[in-house]
């Protein structure tokens, strides 16, 4: 098992107790100041305050990361701009991709557009990191024989569901990210046994994904009410993440002939699904309403690739 440990205090402060260049990857979802309550603080500071914040702990993040190492960090519109000239013109980092997080529900408004997604800045320590392309690719929506048969490039816009209130692992906190979200983040600029650094776990997401794909983590958290939280999460059955970029399930078209539809449909659920299984039941459907009921009789491998995607669910 990976070691994951939460450590409860001020995320600058403890970043002094981090050895210098010695974190794979961090994995950052700090406060956006919008003045949300995060039940023994609330996050707003004047304006100038929280740009110092900013600068003070992302000088942290760069002098503990591993030459090799990525920094991703969630931001909301109002500051994602101040975020982008600290990373770049201030700390020097290697801008990498802005990816854009799509969501269907938020904030309504009557004047204006209702705001849809947030934003993730990936920049890197150095020009040589950690990019682990295959397992995060999706699988494509044609398919030709020139292209990678284990899927494309997921790109920098994502849809992710927010975890509704009604999802069993929803946590009793404001801004809980979708684990489905993280574990590309994870998989994509990590190894496993790596060290993944969270400085605002809040309800533990990166630490529950790090444990489950064989990652050390540290997270530092400031409520201790969120770090009894996350201690919680870290010890319940492992049942799948809770959400699943939704184009993961879909089934290439064109996959007509017999032995390339055959070689494909046994890795699927291994390549793309092996920790949602929630998904698979909506895989096999999509395969039945494209190639009709009876493809799997075929395949004679499949049972046993489905098999070992349950195995690897259990905790």
């Amino acid at each position: 098992m990976p070691n994951v440990d939460i450590y409860c205090g001020d995320a600058i402060e403890l970043f002094k107790g981090i050895e210098s260049l010695s974190i794979d990857l961090i994995i950052a979802d700090p406060p956006y100041n919008l003045g949300k309550n995060y039940g023994n603080n609330h996050d707003l500071k004047e304006f100038k305050e929280y740009l110092e914040f900013t600068k003070s702990w992302l000088s942290e993040a760069k002098r503990v990361l591993k030459p090799t190492g990525t920094l991703y960090v969630f931001m909301g519109v109002r500051f994602i701009s101040y975020l982008y000239e600290i990373l770049d013109r201030d700390l020097g980092l290697f801008f990498n991709s802005w990816i854009v997080w799509h969501y269907t529900q938020g904030i309504g408004k009557t004047k204006g557009f209702s705001p849809r997604h947030e934003d993730i800045l990936m920049f890197t320590k150095s020009k040589d990191f950690v990019f682990n392309l295959d397992n995060v690719r999706i699988p494509q929506k044609y398919y030709r024989s020139r292209n990678n048969m284990r899927g494309a490039n997921p790109g920098d816009v994502w849809e992710f569901s927010h975890v509704h209130y009604c999802n069993p692992n929803r946590q009793n906190h404001p801004t809980q990210k979708p684990e489905g979200l993280i574990e590309r983040l994870v998989l994509a600029s990590s190894n496993e046994n790596s060290l993944v650094l969270d400085p605002f776990s809040g309800s533990g997401t990166t630490l529950r994904v790090c444990q489950q794909l064989n990652r050390n983590a540290i997270g530092f958290e400031l409520n201790p009410e969120y770090v009894h939280m996350t201690n919680t999460r870290l010890n319940e059955v492992f049942d799948g993440f809770d959400s699943v970029d939704p184009r993961m399930a879909r089934v290439p078209n064109d996959l007509r002939k017999p032995k390339i539809r055959q070689e494909y449909l046994e890795n699927h659920i291994k390549w793309f699904l092996q920790n949602h299984k929630s998904a698979i039941d909506v895989f096999k459907k999509a395969v039945k309403d494209e190639y009709g009921n009876d493809v799997f009789d075929s395949i004679n491998k499949y049972q046993t690739f489905e098999a070992d995607a349950q195995e690897q669910l259990i905790f």
